[in-house]
């Protein structure tokens, strides 16, 4: 279980959901986390907690990734407490699903501000942390950026803007020892989901008929192919859009 031995990563909306569950499997594999959390401390601090008491490392360290002075400060943390960086997990998001004649300025520049530009502002940051050995940047994007479904135009625009944000710096990263891939959930059973009415709707049965595997995708699910991206065993993936979907959004 030494995946990521001695590795920094930071991971960004890890106060509960996937982000939690990415960190937990991230220090199990040997890495040091930064948990990041916008508003939720008990959240970040009982992620922390749980890894802690399990034997790794970690720190909360609060931060909207949507402004510009919480990331500096973010990694100006990340640098203080560990000295360098090897992995950033772009996981903060929102999503919002409404009709067309609902859409607002406000929920447009809130779910691009956070989906697509905080994971910039995170990026940018990133790379003054990586040492000269490279990095690993993972975008947590939505197997809706390939297949939207209705009332989530903006949501799926957010996410499409972020894969291609993957394969464009890809590109941009050549020759840096810098790997960058998005990965691609399906419907996964989170607090958000749950608190959104979803789990166990009539919307989630009928997602579940039409998924090859037959079930709702949990946290770890995500964050075990998570941990394979950012290992060694992906050393020779960058620039690709993994789907962890059960097969919904298989190609």
């Amino acid at each position: 279980m030494n995946k990521l031995k001695n590795k920094v990563a930071v991971v960004t909306g890890a106060s509960k959901g996937i982000g939690a569950s990415i960190a937990k499997h991230f220090a199990a594999e040997g890495a040091k986390v930064v948990v990041n959390y916008a508003s939720s401390k008990e959240g970040a601090d009982e992620v922390v907690k749980a890894i802690t008491d399990n034997g790794g490392i970690a720190i909360a360290v609060q931060g909207d990734v949507s402004k510009e002075g919480d990331v500096i400060k973010l990694f100006k943390e990340t640098k203080s407490a560990f000295g360098t960086l090897d992995v950033l997990v772009n996981n903060a998001g929102i999503y919002l699903y409404e009709p067309v004649e609902n859409v607002s300025a406000a929920s447009f520049h809130q779910q691009f501000d956070i989906n697509v530009l905080g994971s910039l502002l995170t990026i940018q940051q990133s790379l003054k942390l990586f040492s000269d050995k490279g990095g690993n940047i993972i975008n947590i994007s939505s197997g809706a950026s390939k297949t939207p479904l209705a009332t989530g135009s903006v949501y799926s625009a957010s996410k499409a803007a972020l894969d291609a944000i993957t394969i464009s710096l890809s590109k941009e990263f050549s020759g840096r020892k810098i790997r960058i891939n998005s990965l691609l959930p399906g419907v996964v059973e989170t607090e958000g989901s749950r608190s959104a009415g979803f789990i166990g709707s009539e919307a989630e049965a009928k997602l579940v008929a039409n998924t090859p595997l037959g079930r709702t995708g949990q946290p770890e699910d995500i964050a075990k192919a998570a941990v394979f991206l950012a290992s060694d065993d992906a050393a020779w993936i960058t620039g690709e859009m993994l789907s962890v979907s059960g097969g919904i959004y298989g190609v």
